[in-house]
């Protein structure tokens, strides 16, 4: 049994200089961080993805049982089918608090309330460029839309979170005067702080936090990007610095690049900040296999945390590790969280290029073959290793029969 510490405990063991004096002395973490989960959302505006209503309101299902916050369910105005979806999830009362996503126009805050939603995240661009360019309106035209449309949302009872598309690329004098004017003459309960283009580097997010702060006096919440994938660690930096509330997806999934995974800021936050979250870390694996079920898609196998790669074990010396240390239940010897914390399938070990002498005595107990002449070993090693090569893959298990076949 590990000794209780943060950075080392019976699921976890990570770097003890992450709870260095030094290197906590100036966070500022909220009692609480909450998820708010886009998958609904942002998640199916990555290229070709298409939720099916009773695919929605599944989702929604696994959401709450993962022990995410809110869940922003859609965009009534995309289709009849999601509007149809967000008042199913609303009507399963799955425990989260179900938000939409809206334009500022006053018929889309409607429509939103309709669903009898809890919540609504209203978008508006707010960079000149993107207004002046993309829209073609003018900043003061942008300014009126925010302020009508968030204060009726606040007469609708939602309780609104401002979206200021694309702010990390507006200009900051302009940015800090917008959400000034809707926080005083439209409304805002909570301020999404939005990098629309994944642009905004990690040390510059707590910077940008105090200044924001200076300015207005709401709670704060974070929608980072991944387009240079630093949008988990900006989150985490975020959260840091006082944000309450993460904007997160299953797996990352999101447009372009995607967005922070839950699975990563979850994570990160536990074991890396000792920060608890509302989030049942089992289901991290079951969750992200559900999602490749229903989309027909094959995350990569080294996706972090739930990855179907990351407990593949092909190199020669980590079998060694192994062998050594499941004995002694000892496994975060080799690895930085247990497979069952997260809900992941215990280690395999596979045959390839890097495998050793301990991978074969492996794949040889598991077929029931026993060996004790070394030469021989070592010549069914050497036929492993060059037919990984020639395929440039593992081996399965029928070419490892075949092999030891016609060596013995």
């Amino acid at each position: 049994m590990k000794e209780s510490l943060s950075y080392h405990t019976n699921n976890w063991f990570v770097s003890s200089w992450n709870y260095f004096e030094k290197v906590t002395e100036e966070f500022n973490f909220p009692k609480k961080v909450q998820f708010h989960d886009v998958t609904l959302r942002d998640g199916e505006q990555q290229e070709g993805l298409v939720f099916r209503k009773d695919e929605k309101v599944k989702i929604a299902e696994q959401l709450a049982e993962v022990g995410i916050d809110r869940i922003e369910a859609g965009m009534p105005v995309v289709s009849k089918e999601d509007e149809d979806a967000i008042r199913e999830i609303v009507k399963r009362n799955l425990g989260p608090k179900i938000f939409t996503f809206s334009r500022c126009v006053i018929d889309d805050v409607k429509m939103a309330a309709d669903c009898g939603v809890d919540g609504i995240v209203i978008e508006i661009p707010s960079s000149r460029h993107i207004i002046e360019k993309a829209y073609g309106w003018t900043v003061e035209k942008a300014m009126e839309m925010c302020i009508e449309s968030t204060n009726y949302a606040k007469e609708l009872g939602l309780y609104t979170v401002f979206f200021p598309v694309d702010m990390t690329r507006a200009e900051f004098d302009w940015f800090l005067e917008m959400i000034h004017r809707v926080s005083t003459e439209g409304h805002m309960d909570a301020l999404g702080i939005v990098d629309t283009m994944g642009v905004l580097s990690p040390h510059a997010v707590g910077y940008m936090i105090k200044e924001i702060k200076k300015k207005i006096s709401k709670p704060l919440e974070a929608h980072f990007h991944n387009d240079f994938n630093c949008a988990a660690a900006n989150s985490v930096m975020a959260a840091a610095a006082g944000v309450e509330v993460i904007h997160t997806s299953i797996c990352g999934i999101g447009e372009r690049a995607g967005m922070a995974g839950y699975e990563e800021v979850a994570m990160m936050l536990k074991t890396m900040y000792g920060v608890d979250v509302n989030i049942n870390f089992s289901k991290l694996y079951p969750t992200a296999k559900l999602m490749q079920e229903l989309l027909k898609i094959q995350f990569p196998s080294t996706r972090p945390i739930v990855g179907d790669g990351i407990y593949a074990i092909e190199s020669g010396i980590v079998t060694n590790w192994l062998n050594r240390v499941l004995p002694e239940n000892d496994e975060l010897e080799i690895t930085p969280f247990h497979w069952n914390f997260v809900g992941q399938e215990a280690p395999k070990i596979v045959l390839g290029k890097h495998s050793g002498k301990a991978s074969i005595l492996n794949a040889l107990e598991k077929i029931n073959i026993k060996i004790d002449d070394d030469k021989i070993i070592n010549e069914i090693l050497d036929k492993v290793k060059n037919k990984a090569s020639v395929k440039k893959n593992i081996l399965n298990e029928k070419e490892f029969k075949e092999i030891v076949e016609e060596t013995i």
